[in-house]
């Protein structure tokens, strides 16, 4: 059972990676210095006070250069490289829990937080993109701080959720990874459109 939970842990995490790179790290940061959640050893780093303090000031600036309209699309061509990092961390802080120790079990917890955490983390941060870009098209740009405060805030709870109710935790990011999947198939049906439009 334990197993599991860690498993959902990382992967709840590793989804709030694609809404705000430091946001989960920050949580899980917290949540492992006050013993909350364990972390593997090898990344028992996260649980001192100077991670906590350098990823919740991080987490701060992060959230609000959000907030400056052309300041997100920059940031944007960060973040989406960083999510996937940032998303393979969290993955393996949880996942070297539960593998064998040595540098096979350590092997193991970084192909295996790559492949989900990563994958999981990059899935979201496109949609996440997506949505802000096409927010961008259509509203010159007016509505991406509403669209930047609710991402934000989903990113705060489902890295709660993620440390305090993993299972739940897990629903969410059955319904966020759908949503990202369902606005980039949106995206590519609208593109489509406007080449056969273009090319008639």
């Amino acid at each position: 059972m334990g197993e599991l939970l860690a498993v959902l842990i990382g992967l709840g995490l590793a989804a709030s990676c694609g809404l705000r790179v430091f946001v989960p790290l920050a949580a899980l940061s917290i949540a492992a210095r006050a013993g909350y959640v364990s972390v593997s050893p090898s990344m028992a780093w996260l649980g001192s006070d100077e991670a906590m303090i350098a990823l919740c000031t991080a987490t701060v600036l992060e959230i609000v250069a959000y907030k400056v309209p052309w300041l997100d699309h920059a940031l944007d061509t960060i973040a989406s490289p960083a999510a996937v990092v940032a998303g393979a961390i969290v993955a393996a802080s949880q996942v070297g829990t539960v593998t064998p120790e040595g540098s096979i079990g350590e092997m193991l917890s970084w192909a295996c937080a790559l492949i989900a955490g990563g994958a999981v983390a990059g899935v979201v941060q496109a949609g996440a993109v997506t949505t802000r870009a096409a927010s961008t098209a259509l509203t010159a740009g007016m509505v991406n701080p509403l669209i930047s405060v609710g991402q934000s805030s989903l990113a705060v709870g489902m890295s709660a959720l993620s440390v305090i109710a993993p299972a739940v935790a897990a629903v969410m990011v059955v319904i966020l990874l759908s949503a990202a999947v369902l606005v980039l198939v949106m995206l590519v049906r609208w593109r489509a459109r406007r080449r056969a439009m273009a090319a008639a």
